[in-house]
């Protein structure tokens, strides 16, 4: 089958707008490259000095804030490498401190703020304490709802929601649903039923014959895109808090600097090859041309996209201004188009501004730094322990002259957002719903059970198992089948 054939959309399928991906300042990022290069050797001369500013000129940015944007990146730097940055083109005068260190609050507002801060502090401490007092006393959690010979009522569909969101692997609950939609001529939501029976192996004659008979041979061709309200209301994991999504999407631009200036210091920094670049609607690479069809459909840009057999994984973000993605021999080769689709799918989830701080730092810890600091170019006065404010503060100084004035305001609202909702996250939680997310993206497009558990087997077998309960749970839910009418994907009812 030609490529021509496999990643279409139905006539008259029109992309939406993509709104999605992180947007980047990118004459901004221009300018980091080239400043990265003078700081290299430790000195800056008044030639590079000159140097820079008709770079600035040139490219039309503003002084003041490009000195305030030197001033981080030159901190990063001397933070990493343990030295001092010579600037010969100035008076020998120390860079203006970025943000100002904390003072006690006077007005009205920030003390109650800070009031209620302590408050719920304190209230975590109680919470934890009870927390730990409980666990001496209880070692099993024990739950017998849902024991097996409990009668499952056929016409009850909240009552078999609930027990498949439990255990997406209950098979009579499962067969229950599958009559329940039959009853109500549901052909979509009883085919995506029959999805789940038959990847675990146990679909009943008749579930395996519509199953086979609504199984689409090639990928899904949609007639609309998925817009930015239905990722939000439909595709995004329940457990995945949009607050604080949000606000890692204001600084997300200004950590990616961060991260390439470090790269760059360490010579880590993946420099691809030009000749490996793919244009998405010339090429005969099947993989390409899959990403080019998947962003269409989740209403996103695709980013510049490398076809590097030598590099052994599935797909990986480069850091670059702007980042672009390798995809390696795993996806170049051996995969079905479903399993391609699914792999497209989660990486450009991966993309969108709210998600895509998770590529830049993977560990809970670095999220929980990065989150803190955003809070904290939010309102200065924001109370930390010295340990934390140590860790926190030159991580903000490092962002804070690099966003615009209205992304300063828009994190001054989030921060008061998230004290209002009760000042409390969980990043680890926040972290795995966001792959849960990708996941799910990935599963919208290759509508195949198998071909999400082929990919995740590849990638890490021992957690395979707990990735397809949340995509089963997923599957059978009433978000899956509101996304898949909203695309245009959605088995005809029966008339």
């Amino acid at each position: 089958m030609s490529h021509e054939s496999v990643f279409r959309y139905q006539v008259g399928f029109e992309r939406g707008d993509a709104s999605g991906n992180m947007r980047l300042g990118k004459l901004e990022g221009m300018y980091e490259e080239l400043f990265a290069e003078v700081i290299e050797d430790g000195v800056i001369t008044q030639e590079e000095r000159n140097q820079l500013d008709k770079m600035a000129d040139n490219l039309g940015l503003d002084r003041d804030r490009l000195r305030r944007l030197e001033s981080a990146l030159q901190a990063a730097y001397e933070a990493r490498h343990r030295v001092v940055i010579k600037d010969l083109s100035f008076d020998d005068a120390p860079p203006p401190a970025t943000i100002m260190p904390l003072e006690p609050a006077t007005d009205q507002r920030t003390l109650a703020l800070e009031r209620r801060i302590k408050h719920l502090e304190a209230r975590i401490k109680e919470l934890e304490h009870d927390l730990e007092e409980a666990r001496t006393h209880v070692a099993v959690e024990v739950d017998l709802s849902d024991v097996s010979g409990k009668v499952v009522p056929d016409d009850d569909p909240a009552e078999l929601a609930r027990r498949v969101r439990h255990d997406p692997r209950d098979e009579e609950a499962l067969h229950a649903l599958y009559r329940l939609y039959g009853k109500h001529a549901d052909v979509d939501r009883q085919w995506c039923v029959a999805q789940v029976l038959a990847y675990l192996g146990v679909a009943k004659p008749e579930e395996n014959e519509l199953f086979a008979k609504h199984r689409e041979a090639a990928l899904i061709r949609p007639s609309a895109p998925v817009t930015q309200d239905a990722w939000r209301r439909l595709l995004f994991h329940p457990e995945e808090e949009p607050l604080v999504g949000e606000i890692f999407s204001v600084v997300v631009s200004a950590v990616l600097v961060g991260r390439l200036s470090a790269l760059r210091r360490d010579k880590q920094l993946v420099k691809l090859d030009p000749g490996k670049r793919q244009d998405p609607e010339k090429t005969t690479v099947q993989a390409v041309r899959c990403f080019h069809w998947a962003a269409a459909i989740l209403g996103m840009h695709s980013p510049a996209l490398f076809a590097d057999p030598d590099y052994e994984g599935f797909v990986e973000m480069v850091p670059g201004m702007p980042p672009s993605s390798r995809i390696g021999a795993k996806a170049l080769s051996g995969r079905s188009a479903a399993e391609l689709a699914f792999l497209a799918g989660r990486h450009l989830a991966n993309y969108r501004e709210e998600h895509f701080v998770k590529m830049l730092v993977p560990g809970a810890r670095g999220l929980e730094d990065v989150f803190l600091a955003a809070l904290s170019i939010g309102n200065p006065g924001l109370p930390m322990s010295a340990q934390v404010k140590q860790l926190v503060l030159p991580i903000a100084q490092a962002i804070e002259p690099i966003l615009e004035p209205q992304s300063i305001d828009r994190l001054r609202g989030h921060f008061l957002r998230f004290v209002e909702e009760g000042g409390r996250t969980n990043l680890q939680r926040w972290s795995v719903s966001v792959s849960r997310t990708c996941s799910r993206s990935g599963l919208l497009l290759a509508n195949d059970l198998r071909a999400a558990h082929a990919v995740l087997s590849a990638e890490d077998p021992a957690h395979v198992a707990e990735g397809m309960d949340d995509l089963m749970t997923f599957v059978v839910s009433e978000r899956y089948a509101k996304l898949r009418k909203q695309i245009g994907i959605a088995v005809a009812q029966v008339s």
